[in-house]
């Protein structure tokens, strides 16, 4: 099915679209519970009911904080259909950023499930817009301020009577990415902007309604969203929710489901192979892995060993996915080709002039179909400016295009580091880290990791007088950042480099890389990880 096809060409239109074609087939397994189209469709329409008694309709911010579970989509599906922009956030946040995510997207009301609320309480006090607080579980409300609501009291309400008309360019969610000379911008999408993004996926995976997804990844992050749940939606497949991925139960997982397609992000493909080899390596359902960043290397003999199609794209939670491999069409180590019916797109230099063939530039995008990228970034209309200045939007990644017309990702123009599939902002790592008594100024950065993407270092000087010993700095991290953001190393130097007009010269701390002189928190038996959730 493609977009054009669709009623309403918004998310909820296309679940109640499915509902009313095939209500009584499977689309969500979580693990022993099941669910039909059509008992999803009906679940969100009381839910829906129940939160436009609580005051939710059209426009209202709605913070969610909740791990990967059936509620997470029933409230995501409801506020399409009341017209709310959706939230997302990271469970794993906390302190002054989680802080700002809700309070600069004017998050007026928040859905969190019960293993969160300490987070929010500890945050709850300043955050004076916040009205209402929507709790999933049984779990202690007290400091949540005076209108609490009970998840399931809402979620048994009489189904919506009077929804409003959403159309395609309504705002449907604000997804935050990383900040990298500043704060995390909240990237406003509409809703017709993800079902292009499904459409794009379904067609280069091929898939079907004899398709399974596996989806495994965070329903906070819009992969999770956008590019497996409204796939298999848009498709007609099923779709297995996991809580989390987890190397040792995936397999099993896969083959006890008949699991056809899995996205996979970061360092995924690396934890995978380093399985010991066992011959039912290449005996599962499993026929497409679709995501970025596959080792060249590792890219032909994954697939020889698991008997899968590895296809790889391009994307930006600004500007959907504009270079994609196909199943049909593919090169390993490459994002594919522009799909140029929907984008428009040049690779140019620091002087805005088109590169030549194998030569990096910076990838520019415009859009051929109306809706198709970001509204724009929430209360930031400079930085809404800056990126689309010269009428094309500057996605800060240096890319290079082949004589075919393949593109190949080079590197980050930007700071922002990748770890463990998180985008990780540099500057809100290094605010954290300066507000430590000892330290005077920092620069994080990134430097290469065994299994893929980045690990997180931080270079920093002391301010006189003053010692610190790594170990030290690491807590302090641990209690004030997510646990993806805490760096694995702590470079202490007696001055960071730096251009005659004060910038720090990032680029050399990168060159320099992890000396003799730098502290691994890996290797330190007395720093535990931070736990990674609030519950296994």
């Amino acid at each position: 099915m493609r977009v054009e096809q669709l009623i309403s060409r918004t998310v909820h239109g296309l679940l109640a679209q499915r509902a009313a074609m095939a209500g009584d087939r499977r689309f969500l397994t979580f693990e022993e519970q099941h669910f039909t189209y059509g008992e999803i469709a009906a679940a969100v329409d009381r839910l829906a009911g129940g939160l436009a008694a609580a005051g939710v309709g059209r426009d209202t911010k709605v913070a969610i904080m909740m791990s990967n579970r059936p509620e997470f989509l029933f409230t995501w599906f409801a506020l399409s259909r009341l017209g709310a922009v959706e939230v997302p956030l990271n469970t794993a946040h906390r302190g002054e950023l989680l802080h700002y995510m809700i309070a600069q997207s004017d998050s007026t009301v928040m859905v969190v499930e019960d293993v969160f609320l300490d987070q929010l309480r500890a945050v709850r006090a300043t955050l004076h817009d916040l009205r209402t607080v929507v709790v999933l579980g049984e779990g202690d409300r007290t400091g949540l301020g005076a209108d609490v609501r009970d998840y399931a009291v809402l979620a048994n309400s009489d189904p919506l009577a009077d929804a409003p008309d959403i159309g395609p360019a309504d705002p449907l969610a604000m997804m935050f990415t990383s900040g990298t000379t500043g704060p995390s911008k909240g990237a406003v999408v509409p809703q017709i902007y993800p079902l292009y993004m499904a459409e794009t996926i379904a067609e280069a995976c091929g898939y079907g309604e004899a398709d399974c997804l596996y989806n495994a990844l965070p329903l906070f992050h819009g992969n999770a969203q956008f590019l497996s749940t409204l796939p298999a939606l848009l498709s007609g497949a099923r779709m297995v929710l996991a809580r989390r991925f987890s190397a040792s139960s995936f397999w099993s997982d896969i083959r006890r489901h008949g699991c056809t397609e899995f996205n996979y992000i970061g360092g995924i493909l690396p934890i995978l192979w380093k399985a010991e080899p066992t011959p039912e390596d290449a005996t599962s359902p499993l026929r497409i892995m679709m995501g970025a960043g596959a080792p060249k290397d590792l890219f032909e003999a994954f697939e020889q060993r698991f008997n899968v199609r590895i296809v790889e794209g391009y994307g930006m939670s600004e500007i959907g996915i504009p270079l994609t491999n196909t199943i049909d069409h593919r090169k390993p180590g490459s994002c594919g080709r522009v799909l140029d019916d929907r984008y428009e797109v040049q690779l140019v230099d620091d002087e805005g002039q088109e590169v030549a063939v194998d030569t990096p530039g910076e990838l520019l995008i415009r859009p051929r179909r109306m809706n198709s990228m970001m509204l724009e970034y929430y209360r930031m209309p400079e930085k809404t400016v800056e990126a689309w200045r010269d009428l094309w939007f500057h996605t800060g990644d240096f890319l290079r295009r082949d004589a075919e017309g393949y593109f190949y990702f080079v590197d980050r123009k930007k700071d922002a580091l990748r770890r463990r599939g998180e985008n990780i902002s540099s500057y809100e790592v290094e605010r954290t880290v300066n507000a430590h008594p000892a330290v005077l100024e920092s620069a994080a950065v990134a430097v290469a990791s065994d299994v893929g993407e980045d690990e997180v270092m931080i270079c920093l000087t002391l301010k006189p007088g003053q010692s610190l010993e790594p170990v030290d700095l690491i807590r302090h991290c641990q209690e004030r950042m997510a646990y993806f953001m805490v760096p694995r190393y702590v470079r202490i130097l007696d001055a960071l480099p730096k251009t005659p007009t004060e910038r720090v010269q990032k680029y050399a701390l990168r060159a320099a890389g992890v000396t003799a002189d730098t502290y691994d928190r890996q290797s330190d038996p007395s720093v535990a990880e931070a736990p990674r959730k609030a519950r296994a």
